[in-house]
């Protein structure tokens, strides 16, 4: 599972990296979580970073809370499940970080560890993106139809994360890891063969990754600051 990470890499290095710029201003992330609005590029908008809703709301569904179940797509059942085969087949994207977290079970309680490169670089994640159009509400005849709408309803777009099987970096710390993306292999992921694409999705060598302790203070969403990557000393 991957549920939180970071992207406080200076804006126009990631654009200068991803080659694509953002469409609003952008501020460092120490500790993005689910239901925030986060930097993506899809693959209809390739020379974009947009924001968007992290935890995928398919097309059909009746309510937004859905997208809290689904943050993370497992790459094995990507292709079949029906809230994320659509998404795999017409809308990729990249997901764009420069860390993410990972919690290991101790004698007391679960440590977050920081998993990054050991120089900090960006990287993308593979994911999906959806939109979603809330329903729209009538007024007048209420139930009875010919209502009038209540007001213009704005669409909703998200995405989610794809994971698979954990590298040796990753497995001592959890069972999953986000798919991360070699830089020739992105491109790929946004416009190759859904076929094709599929054999991207395997866990990344990790002979360059990192995965040190950090604060407890990231489990709260609410905390989002620098010192939230800066390694602690858990060896008493």
């Amino acid at each position: 599972m991957c549920g939180r990470y970071s992207l406080f890499t200076p804006p126009d290095e990631v654009e200068t990296r991803f080659d694509a710029r953002f469409d609003r201003r952008f501020r460092p992330r120490y500790n993005a979580a689910p239901s925030q609005d986060l930097p993506v590029i899809q693959n209809t908008t390739r020379d974009q970073i947009r924001t968007l809703r992290w935890g995928l709301i398919p097309s059909w569904a009746a309510e937004a809370k859905v997208g809290n179940n689904l943050i993370n797509a497992r790459a094995e059942t990507v292709r079949e499940k029906r809230s994320f085969a659509n998404a795999y087949e017409q809308r990729r994207c990249l997901v764009l970080a420069d860390g993410f977290y990972e919690w290991a079970k101790t004698d007391t309680g679960k440590q977050p560890y920081r998993v990054a490169f050991d120089d900090d670089r960006p990287f993308a994640m593979a994911g999906l993106w959806e939109r979603w159009k809330p329903p729209q509400k009538q007024t007048g005849l209420g139930d009875f139809g010919g209502g009038k709408p209540d007001g213009a309803v704005e669409p909703v777009e998200s995405f989610t994360i794809i994971t698979t099987e954990p590298n040796d970096v990753i497995r001592p710390l959890h069972n999953r890891m986000a798919v991360i993306l070699e830089p020739e292999a992105e491109a790929a992921w946004l416009t190759g063969d859904p076929a094709e694409v599929y054999d991207l999705l395997k866990p990344y060598p990790g002979d360059d990754l990192r995965a040190y302790p950090v604060s407890t203070a990231v489990n709260n969403p609410g905390n989002d600051r620098p010192e939230l990557i800066e390694e602690v000393d858990i060896a008493a």
